[in-house]
This record gives structure tokens, sequence and C-alpha cells, in this order.
């Protein structure tokens, strides 16, 4: 594992988004799909549903090193990637997509937020500390730092606040949601999803049998 690690990130070499996607397939059974720009949140949310990520491949501009207004390459691989390698964040990041499918427009936009202040800019303590794991926070020095500063605003880690706010998604965030744990944070909202959707787990079983599916066939294919 550290050996494959290694051979896809280090100084003498740019990441491949192929490699780094058979990388994470091996890990989590996601694959990276490399698009031109960002997607609508429905089209995006729906790709997770079936474990692929949608990655954008341009970088951002050298005049701005520390913070992009705009998700990078830089921002895929050293913020998604290493989360979709963990099996516990792969999943959760799956049921947050499953629950899109089929949804109203008012749903998605609730699932948009809730992916928002978790999977891009979630933060939580871990003991005593408050800690980031959004991939918003850690592919970026300018977010990090504002992120556990004293000056930016920290409110509870309540799921009814967190789907009515309002986010900008080309500058720092004014706020974030604070969880007392990365499960607790996961727990509240799979309650929400599972208390929104009374089919949730035959559309668990129907899309891993598609994507099951899906690989027999770019098996044959290879």
């Amino acid at each position: 594992y550290q050996r494959r690690v290694r051979g896809n990130y280090n100084k003498d070499s740019i990441p491949q988004l192929q490699k780094v996607s058979n990388f994470l397939k091996d890990c989590t059974g996601f694959s990276l799909r490399p698009v031109a720009g960002l997607l609508s949140s429905r089209d995006f949310l729906a790709g997770l549903a079936f474990r692929v990520f949608h990655s954008t491949q341009y970088i951002r501009h050298g005049a701005q090193p520390m913070y992009t207004p705009e998700p990078d390459v830089c921002h895929e691989l050293i913020g998604h990637v290493p989360l979709f390698a963990d099996p516990e964040f792969a999943a959760f990041s799956q049921e947050i997509g499953l629950a899109s499918l089929g949804a109203p427009d008012d749903w998605i936009e609730k699932l948009a937020t809730l992916y928002w202040f978790t999977i891009e800019f979630g933060v939580c303590m871990e003991e005593g500390d408050l800690k980031a794991y959004g991939a918003g926070c850690i592919s970026s020095i300018e977010e990090l730092e504002n992120c556990v500063s004293a000056n930016s605003k920290k409110q509870p880690f309540e799921v009814e606040n967190i789907v009515t706010t309002r986010y900008p998604i080309t500058t720092i965030q004014p706020v974030y949601f604070v969880a007392p744990s990365f499960a607790e944070a996961k727990r509240k909202v799979m309650e929400l999803i599972n208390k929104r959707s009374n089919c949730i787990k035959m559309i668990r079983d129907l899309a891993n049998e598609m994507k099951t599916l899906e690989d027999a066939v770019m098996k044959l294919v290879d």
C-alpha cells in the first residue's frame, strides 16, 4: 500500500489520474472520471452513488498557489483522493450520492449543502482539538488556517441548520459546522437520509448491482 502511494505521489513525477484511479479502485472501489469543469449538483452526486468521482484536470494559477476559487487537480489529488481511499469515508460519500438518485430538486439542494459542510469543508473535534477533514480545507493552506482559527465562525453540527445555510463557492468559507467527531457527523447525516427515503436500502442494492455489472463490462473491454 505505502509503496503504491509513493509511486503515485512523489517529488519526481506528476500524478496521473488513471494510475491514481486504479489505486483508489483497489482500495475502496472508487474511480476518477475526468471532467472539464464543474457539474450540476445532481450529476455530481449521482456519480458518487456509483463510487465515481468526477475530477477536474486543470491546475490553479501560479499567482495564487495557496487557494483556488475553483476545484483544481491539486484539490482533487491532495484533498479528495486520500479520503476516498478510506473505506469508511468512501462509504459515507456514496450514501450521500445514493440519496440523490431520483430525488426532487429541493432535496438535491439539501444533499449538496450537507456534502459541502462535510466532505468539502467538514471539521470536527478529536481528543479535545479542532480538526479538519473536508477536502476543501486540507487541500488549501489558507482555508485550513481559516477553519481552525478563532476568528472564523463555528456552529454546532445540526443538520436542520446546515441544509438551509447559504455558502460561497469561490471564496474562503465564512462559517463551519463543528461535529463532536466524524462518526457523529456521519450518524446525523445518515439519520436525515434514512428518514427522508423509505427505499434507500433498495437504491443501495440496485446501485451496487449496477456498479458490479459496469466493472464486469469494463474488464471485458480491457
